[in-house]
């Protein structure tokens, strides 16, 4: 698989070809590892790959209702649950929010770029700073478990308004 271009959340492109590649990608993953993508799993997935932005689950969740899947929260919160627990997502901590994986099924270490005005997010390998935060954590006998490294700023659209 082609390593995507994390710039490419902040500039157009073709977002068609972006998603659909996104979607195959989840059936894919899902298929090999025996695994349901359920017409409400894939649904959410198709969400999130909608936009380059972080989406709250009750977001998620009116889309959903909409379309007839249902207006619990655990509707939404279940399938999120899902794509973040096999690596179709991410949870964005600072925004409460989740955001679908440009590199599903990659072993990677992605760091988050979010705008601060507009909520896009790009996601970007991380691998060296995750190697850097794994050395300074040996050094004093720490194993790491997870990290989630977030940086918050503004993106090239929002940086050139006016």
């Amino acid at each position: 698989m082609a390593t995507p271009d994390p710039a490419r959340a902040f500039h157009a492109h073709d977002h068609d070809d972006c998603a659909g590649t996104g979607i195959a990608r989840a059936e894919e993953l899902c298929a090999r590892a025996g695994l349901r993508l359920t017409p409400v799993r894939r649904r959410v997935m198709e969400i999130l790959l909608e936009e380059h932005r972080a989406m709250g689950a009750y977001e998620v969740l009116e889309r959903l209702a909409g379309e007839g899947f249902g207006h619990q929260p655990p509707v939404a919160y279940r399938a999120l649950d899902f794509l973040v627990e096999h690596g179709l997502a991410h949870r964005i901590r600072r925004l409460n929010a989740f955001t679908a994986c440009t590199r599903p099924g990659d072993n990677h270490a992605p760091v988050f770029f979010i705008c601060s005005n507009c909520d896009a997010v790009a996601e970007a390998q991380g691998r060296q700073v995750r190697d850097a935060m794994d050395g300074a954590a040996g050094k004093i006998g720490f194993q790491i478990e997870r990290v989630n490294v977030e940086a918050l700023g503004l993106c090239p659209g929002c940086v050139s308004a006016p």
